[in-house]
């Protein structure tokens, strides 16, 4: 009995690892064919080739498994070979961490975001005016700071909100970076309006209603300025890895993400801050991350907490928004900092960030 049983053994033994063998060249068969539908740009689930193999299987199943039980262990193989097909996509991905192991550092006037420091963006959310573009821009050079953010071209929810002064806002914006030693950040909506922007721009922002205006992320790879990209409204990582792909496939590798809140179900602040997004992103891609607390909670007392949590959990860099007078601001009053509240946020801020260092 125990030889009998030994045998049967060694022949299970033997079949397994003919099984091994089979689903590895099935493995394989499956990564060349997600390589092809990569360069044809084809959906890698097909549920209609799923169900063709399925009833071929089960056509030539002579048991002792019923077709159900076969079908649930096949429907286990074919979800694995996607779940290759994609880990392959990822791997070839230009922004993937295993592309790139070092992290990627972009500079931007003598600031070099991604080189293990903390870097502050600042600004109103719209310029309204040099008057106020120029305080703003005062206050950061006397805190050392380098990097100017302002709305010009405004995407709003409603058609009859204040759209930005355009070309206009980059000309203010450039005029005082150039008189307080600052670098401009500004959003560009439209692909077109790019080749005049980046007369005024040092950094080309890509706001989160266009992560996925695909033309205007491939128009922005083309040309030779960092881009900060702001992760969508309702953007999974996986699609705001991809949006950055966009960027770097057309030749500009200068990339810095930003999380910036997501929609859900929550209304007690603006959008959801989505923190733990800062360590997979650095996990996934080698480029430099920021977190803006302004967009993501909408609340000027969560600013402080929210930078905060941002600094602890490793981000390179915080976005927030200041104006010298939130009350009359022509765009989002209720999430602008003043020059006193600024002063004390910075404060302390900078203060945790030395004493995590």
């Amino acid at each position: 009995m125990s030889n009998e049983m030994d045998q049967l053994r060694n022949q299970l033994d033997e079949v397994n690892l003919e099984i091994l063998e089979l689903i590895n060249n099935r493995a394989a068969l499956v990564q060349q064919i997600g390589q092809v539908k990569s360069k044809q740009s084809m959906y890698r689930f097909d549920p209609i080739r799923e169900r063709e193999m399925l009833n071929l299987i089960t056509s030539k199943n002579n048991g002792p498994f019923e077709n159900s039980t076969i079908e649930h262990i096949f429907k286990e193989i074919f979800k694995a070979g996607l779940e290759l097909q994609e880990d392959d996509h990822r791997k070839a991905l230009l922004v993937s961490r295993k592309k790139k192991a070092d992290n990627t550092v972009v500079e931007i006037k003598g600031e070099k975001v991604g080189d293990g420091n903390t870097h502050f963006v600042f600004g109103p959310c719209a310029v309204e005016s040099y008057e106020q573009t120029a305080a703003v821009g005062k206050v950061l050079q006397s805190k050392g700071l380098k990097l100017l953010r302002g709305g010009a071209f405004k995407p709003r929810t409603s058609p009859y909100d204040f759209q930005g002064l355009g070309i206009e806002g980059l000309q203010i914006l450039r005029r005082v970076a150039d008189e307080y030693d600052l670098a401009v950040i500004s959003e560009i909506v439209n692909p077109a309006h790019i080749e005049q922007a980046i007369e005024y721009l040092d950094v080309i922002q890509i706001g989160a209603r266009n992560m996925q205006n695909f033309e205007l992320l491939k128009a922005a790879g083309e040309v030779d300025k960092p881009v900060l990209l702001k992760r969508g409204l309702s953007a999974t990582i996986s699609e705001f890895i991809n949006a950055a792909e966009y960027i770097m496939s057309r030749g500009n590798g200068n990339i810095i993400l930003c999380e910036r809140g997501i929609r859900t179900y929550e209304t007690a602040t603006r959008n959801t801050l989505d923190i733990s997004a800062v360590p997979v992103l650095k996990q996934e891609t080698h480029l430099p991350v920021m977190v803006d607390v302004t967009h993501s909670t909408g609340r000027r007392d969560l600013l402080l907490p929210t930078a905060k949590a941002a600094i602890a959990i490793g981000a390179d860099g915080v976005m927030a928004e200041v104006h010298p007078d939130p009350a009359v601001a022509l765009s989002d009053s209720a999430q602008q900092m003043d020059i006193p509240t600024f002063d004390k946020f910075f404060e302390e801020i900078t203060d945790l960030d030395r004493r995590l260092r």
